[in-house]
């Protein structure tokens, strides 16, 4: 094989290589261009998933909660004022 050859052996070898560890990850592209994983979810995803779940009602407690007590605490301020 002359230097040429050699060259686009290597090329498609390279190519072929790039494609496995791509399909072997599970990484896809979509129509645009962006690449994806494609992990099935495991246990530990599914129990993160549900973890983060859990905090986000509990942060949206306490926003409510802090927004209650602004309120009050502002009408509270008015009655005082209003004496």
């Amino acid at each position: 094989m002359n230097g040429g050859q050699l060259m686009v052996v290597l090329i498609i070898a390279i190519v072929m290589v790039a494609s496995i560890v791509k399909a072997r990850y599970g990484i896809r592209k979509d129509r645009y261009g962006n690449e994806h994983f494609d992990h099935p979810d495991t246990a530990e995803t599914q129990r993160l998933r549900e973890e983060v779940k859990q905090l986000k009602e509990r942060l949206a407690v306490l926003e409510r909660i802090t927004v209650e007590k602004e309120n009050s605490l502002a009408r509270e301020i008015e009655q005082l004022r209003e004496r």
